[in-house]
Protein backbone atom coordinates (compact mmCIF):
# COMPACT_ATOMS: atom_id res chain seq x y z
CA UNK A 1 0.00 0.00 0.00
CA UNK A 2 0.76 3.41 -0.92
CA UNK A 3 0.77 5.68 2.60
CA UNK A 4 0.99 5.87 5.82
CA UNK A 5 -1.55 4.97 8.73
CA UNK A 6 -2.71 7.29 10.71
CA UNK A 7 -1.95 7.59 14.86
CA UNK A 8 -4.26 10.21 15.61
CA UNK A 9 -8.26 11.04 14.93
CA UNK A 10 -9.69 14.53 16.30
CA UNK A 11 -13.55 13.09 16.62
CA UNK A 12 -15.34 16.15 16.81
CA UNK A 13 -17.92 17.31 17.76
CA UNK A 14 -18.66 20.07 15.00
CA UNK A 15 -19.07 23.32 16.28
CA UNK A 16 -16.13 23.02 19.20
CA UNK A 17 -13.12 23.96 18.31
CA UNK A 18 -12.33 21.30 15.32
CA UNK A 19 -10.80 23.92 12.91
CA UNK A 20 -8.88 25.97 14.99
CA UNK A 21 -7.57 22.89 16.04
CA UNK A 22 -6.36 21.79 12.48
CA UNK A 23 -5.25 25.13 11.84
CA UNK A 24 -2.72 25.16 14.62
CA UNK A 25 -1.91 21.83 13.81
CA UNK A 26 -0.98 21.88 10.93
CA UNK A 27 1.52 24.78 11.76
CA UNK A 28 3.31 21.89 14.13
CA UNK A 29 6.41 21.00 12.82
CA UNK A 30 5.84 17.36 14.16
CA UNK A 31 2.54 17.02 12.82
CA UNK A 32 1.17 16.22 9.75
CA UNK A 33 -2.59 16.35 9.36
CA UNK A 34 -4.80 16.49 5.57
CA UNK A 35 -5.40 19.61 4.18
CA UNK A 36 -8.99 18.96 4.27
CA UNK A 37 -10.01 18.73 7.70
CA UNK A 38 -12.48 16.36 6.82
CA UNK A 39 -12.02 13.27 5.65
CA UNK A 40 -15.19 11.42 6.64
CA UNK A 41 -13.50 8.27 5.70
CA UNK A 42 -15.10 6.56 8.82
CA UNK A 43 -18.43 7.89 8.67
CA UNK A 44 -19.46 9.04 5.04
CA UNK A 45 -16.44 7.33 2.03
CA UNK A 46 -15.82 3.80 4.01
CA UNK A 47 -16.82 1.97 0.74
CA UNK A 48 -13.63 3.62 -0.62
CA UNK A 49 -11.09 1.27 0.93
CA UNK A 50 -7.95 1.39 3.34
CA UNK A 51 -5.77 1.79 0.82
CA UNK A 52 -7.28 5.01 -0.29
CA UNK A 53 -6.98 6.61 3.25
CA UNK A 54 -3.48 5.67 4.12
CA UNK A 55 -2.77 7.36 0.62
CA UNK A 56 -4.11 10.93 1.62
CA UNK A 57 -1.51 10.40 4.32
CA UNK A 58 1.36 10.02 2.00
CA UNK A 59 2.88 13.15 2.13
CA UNK A 60 3.98 12.33 5.76
CA UNK A 61 7.88 12.50 6.82
CA UNK A 62 9.58 10.17 9.72
CA UNK A 63 9.92 13.48 11.56
CA UNK A 64 6.22 13.64 11.81
CA UNK A 65 5.38 12.22 15.12
CA UNK A 66 1.75 12.40 14.71
CA UNK A 67 -0.05 11.53 11.41
CA UNK A 68 -4.23 11.62 11.36
CA UNK A 69 -7.00 14.31 10.93
CA UNK A 70 -9.85 16.00 12.14
CA UNK A 71 -12.81 15.37 11.30
CA UNK A 72 -15.88 16.12 13.07
CA UNK A 73 -18.35 13.67 12.00
CA UNK A 74 -16.64 10.55 13.97
CA UNK A 75 -18.16 11.10 17.29
CA UNK A 76 -21.41 10.88 16.25
CA UNK A 77 -21.16 8.38 13.56
CA UNK A 78 -22.78 5.15 14.95
CA UNK A 79 -20.16 2.92 12.97
CA UNK A 80 -17.40 5.35 13.26
CA UNK A 81 -15.79 3.47 16.41
CA UNK A 82 -16.02 -0.60 14.87
CA UNK A 83 -14.45 0.88 11.69
CA UNK A 84 -11.78 3.07 13.46
CA UNK A 85 -10.57 0.12 15.70
CA UNK A 86 -11.00 -2.49 12.65
CA UNK A 87 -8.47 -0.15 10.37
CA UNK A 88 -5.98 1.78 12.52
CA UNK A 89 -6.25 -0.83 16.07
CA UNK A 90 -6.57 0.34 19.66
CA UNK A 91 -3.13 1.74 19.80
CA UNK A 92 -4.58 4.95 17.90
CA UNK A 93 -4.74 8.01 20.22
CA UNK A 94 -8.77 9.54 20.03
CA UNK A 95 -9.28 12.88 21.16
CA UNK A 96 -12.87 14.93 21.42
CA UNK A 97 -13.33 18.15 22.41
CA UNK A 98 -16.97 18.70 24.16
CA UNK A 99 -18.83 22.14 24.36
CA UNK A 100 -22.41 22.55 26.12
CA UNK A 101 -24.75 21.42 23.85
CA UNK A 102 -27.27 24.04 23.47
CA UNK A 103 -24.23 26.60 21.96
CA UNK A 104 -23.34 23.60 20.17
CA UNK A 105 -26.59 23.53 18.78
CA UNK A 106 -26.84 26.91 17.87
CA UNK A 107 -23.91 27.48 16.07
CA UNK A 108 -24.32 24.54 13.89
CA UNK A 109 -28.03 26.16 13.23
CA UNK A 110 -26.13 29.66 12.06
CA UNK A 111 -23.73 27.56 10.10
CA UNK A 112 -26.70 25.66 8.43
CA UNK A 113 -28.54 29.05 8.25
CA UNK A 114 -25.83 30.62 6.15
CA UNK A 115 -26.44 28.06 3.69
CA UNK A 116 -29.75 28.22 3.55
CA UNK A 117 -30.53 24.84 5.36
CA UNK A 118 -32.21 25.24 8.17
CA UNK A 119 -35.87 27.21 8.60
CA UNK A 120 -35.89 30.99 10.28
CA UNK A 121 -35.69 30.39 13.64
CA UNK A 122 -33.66 28.62 16.59
CA UNK A 123 -36.77 26.70 18.08
CA UNK A 124 -37.72 25.39 14.25
CA UNK A 125 -34.16 24.18 13.67
CA UNK A 126 -34.57 22.15 16.67
CA UNK A 127 -37.19 20.82 16.05
CA UNK A 128 -36.96 19.59 12.83
CA UNK A 129 -33.46 18.79 12.11
CA UNK A 130 -32.68 15.72 14.56
CA UNK A 131 -28.73 15.93 13.82
CA UNK A 132 -28.83 19.34 16.19
CA UNK A 133 -29.57 17.68 19.15
CA UNK A 134 -28.52 14.26 18.45
CA UNK A 135 -24.59 15.18 18.15
CA UNK A 136 -24.75 16.49 21.29
CA UNK A 137 -25.46 12.90 23.13
CA UNK A 138 -21.84 13.08 23.95
CA UNK A 139 -22.32 9.95 26.68
CA UNK A 140 -23.73 7.63 24.22
CA UNK A 141 -21.59 8.29 21.84
CA UNK A 142 -18.22 8.02 24.34
CA UNK A 143 -19.96 4.56 24.88
CA UNK A 144 -19.75 3.22 21.88
CA UNK A 145 -15.58 4.16 21.55
CA UNK A 146 -15.31 2.23 24.92
CA UNK A 147 -17.35 -0.76 23.90
CA UNK A 148 -15.48 -0.76 20.75
CA UNK A 149 -11.56 -0.11 21.93
CA UNK A 150 -11.67 0.42 25.79
CA UNK A 151 -13.27 2.72 28.51
CA UNK A 152 -11.32 6.43 28.51
CA UNK A 153 -10.47 5.40 24.70
CA UNK A 154 -10.88 9.04 23.97
CA UNK A 155 -9.27 11.49 25.54
CA UNK A 156 -11.69 14.63 26.03
CA UNK A 157 -11.11 18.22 26.67
CA UNK A 158 -13.96 20.71 26.93
CA UNK A 159 -14.54 23.66 24.49
CA UNK A 160 -15.29 25.62 27.63
CA UNK A 161 -11.18 25.59 28.43
CA UNK A 162 -10.43 26.96 24.55
CA UNK A 163 -12.02 30.00 24.78
CA UNK A 164 -10.58 31.22 28.12
CA UNK A 165 -7.50 29.96 27.21
CA UNK A 166 -6.00 28.69 23.70
CA UNK A 167 -2.64 28.95 24.70
CA UNK A 168 -3.22 26.16 28.11
CA UNK A 169 -5.83 24.62 25.73
CA UNK A 170 -3.42 23.69 22.78
CA UNK A 171 -0.32 22.31 25.16
CA UNK A 172 -2.91 20.29 26.67
CA UNK A 173 -3.59 18.62 23.33
CA UNK A 174 0.03 18.54 22.29
CA UNK A 175 1.25 17.00 25.93
CA UNK A 176 -1.71 14.44 25.31
CA UNK A 177 0.27 13.17 21.98
CA UNK A 178 3.48 13.69 23.80
CA UNK A 179 4.95 16.56 21.21
CA UNK A 180 7.21 19.67 22.03
CA UNK A 181 4.76 22.68 23.10
CA UNK A 182 4.51 25.55 20.13
CA UNK A 183 3.91 29.06 21.66
CA UNK A 184 1.07 30.50 19.46
CA UNK A 185 1.07 33.53 17.43
CA UNK A 186 -1.36 36.70 18.89
CA UNK A 187 -3.98 35.48 15.66
CA UNK A 188 -4.15 31.64 16.18
CA UNK A 189 -5.06 32.61 20.02
CA UNK A 190 -8.15 34.75 18.44
CA UNK A 191 -11.28 32.51 17.17
CA UNK A 192 -11.67 31.15 13.66
CA UNK A 193 -14.45 31.29 11.57
CA UNK A 194 -16.92 33.60 13.64
CA UNK A 195 -20.54 33.04 12.66
CA UNK A 196 -21.52 34.63 9.82
CA UNK A 197 -24.16 34.93 7.19
CA UNK A 198 -23.79 34.42 3.18
CA UNK A 199 -23.39 37.74 1.48
CA UNK A 200 -25.07 36.20 -1.86
CA UNK A 201 -27.31 33.28 -0.57
CA UNK A 202 -27.72 31.63 -3.99
CA UNK A 203 -24.26 32.01 -4.44
CA UNK A 204 -22.74 30.50 -0.99
CA UNK A 205 -25.71 27.37 -1.46
CA UNK A 206 -23.97 26.98 -4.95
CA UNK A 207 -20.51 26.52 -3.66
CA UNK A 208 -21.90 24.68 -1.26
CA UNK A 209 -23.10 22.13 -3.46
CA UNK A 210 -20.36 22.12 -5.52
CA UNK A 211 -18.09 21.39 -2.35
CA UNK A 212 -19.78 18.84 -2.07
CA UNK A 213 -19.93 17.30 -5.70
CA UNK A 214 -16.15 17.45 -5.68
CA UNK A 215 -15.26 15.97 -2.25
CA UNK A 216 -17.84 13.18 -3.28
CA UNK A 217 -15.37 12.46 -6.21
CA UNK A 218 -12.43 12.27 -4.34
CA UNK A 219 -11.55 16.18 -4.23
CA UNK A 220 -10.99 16.39 -0.79
CA UNK A 221 -7.40 18.23 -0.73
CA UNK A 222 -8.63 20.97 -2.99
CA UNK A 223 -12.22 21.18 -1.05
CA UNK A 224 -9.76 21.71 1.97
CA UNK A 225 -7.65 24.65 0.83
CA UNK A 226 -10.14 26.15 -1.21
CA UNK A 227 -12.38 26.30 2.37
CA UNK A 228 -9.51 27.35 4.29
CA UNK A 229 -8.71 30.42 2.00
CA UNK A 230 -9.39 34.04 3.93
CA UNK A 231 -10.51 35.19 0.51
CA UNK A 232 -13.41 32.91 -0.23
CA UNK A 233 -14.38 33.66 3.50
CA UNK A 234 -14.52 37.19 3.30
CA UNK A 235 -15.98 37.38 -0.70
CA UNK A 236 -18.99 34.69 0.40
CA UNK A 237 -19.31 35.79 4.18
CA UNK A 238 -19.90 38.65 6.43
CA UNK A 239 -19.94 38.36 10.10
CA UNK A 240 -22.90 38.03 11.58
CA UNK A 241 -23.61 39.75 15.12
CA UNK A 242 -25.00 36.77 17.75
CA UNK A 243 -25.76 36.78 21.53
CA UNK A 244 -26.24 33.27 22.55
CA UNK A 245 -27.54 34.74 25.83
CA UNK A 246 -31.14 35.78 24.18
CA UNK A 247 -31.28 32.31 22.72
CA UNK A 248 -35.36 31.97 23.09
CA UNK A 249 -36.34 30.21 26.39
CA UNK A 250 -38.79 27.72 24.50
CA UNK A 251 -35.46 26.32 22.14
CA UNK A 252 -33.48 25.87 25.71
CA UNK A 253 -35.76 23.83 27.11
CA UNK A 254 -36.51 21.76 24.25
CA UNK A 255 -32.95 20.60 24.11
CA UNK A 256 -32.29 20.25 27.72
CA UNK A 257 -35.24 17.64 28.20
CA UNK A 258 -33.84 15.89 25.71
CA UNK A 259 -29.77 15.48 26.70
CA UNK A 260 -30.13 16.23 30.59
CA UNK A 261 -29.60 12.76 30.88
CA UNK A 262 -26.59 12.59 28.21
CA UNK A 263 -25.17 15.62 30.62
CA UNK A 264 -25.72 13.69 33.52
CA UNK A 265 -24.26 10.70 32.29
CA UNK A 266 -21.07 12.28 31.16
CA UNK A 267 -20.33 13.36 34.86
CA UNK A 268 -21.40 9.42 36.37
CA UNK A 269 -20.03 7.29 33.86
CA UNK A 270 -17.41 9.28 32.32
CA UNK A 271 -15.94 11.62 34.83
CA UNK A 272 -16.59 14.66 33.53
CA UNK A 273 -17.59 17.48 35.68
CA UNK A 274 -20.04 19.68 33.32
CA UNK A 275 -23.01 19.81 35.15
CA UNK A 276 -22.06 22.82 37.46
CA UNK A 277 -19.51 24.15 34.51
CA UNK A 278 -22.10 23.98 32.07
CA UNK A 279 -25.03 25.71 34.54
CA UNK A 280 -27.03 22.12 33.84
CA UNK A 281 -28.06 22.17 37.22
Amino acid sequence: MDGTTPNFLHLGPGKSGSTWLHEVLLLHPQVFLTQAKDLYYFSRYYDRGFDWYRKQFRAAQPDHLVVGEVCPDYLACPEAPARIKECLGSQVTLMATLREPVSRAFSSFLYLRKHGLAPDTFLEAVRSIPQLIDEGRYATQLSRYADHLSPGAVRVSLFDDLQQDPQAFFNGITDGLRLDRMTLDAHLLEAKLPASKARLLPVAMAVQRTAGWVRAHDGTELVGRIKRSPLVQTVLYKPLRTNQSELPRDAVDFIRERLAGEVEALERDHGLSVIDRWSWQ
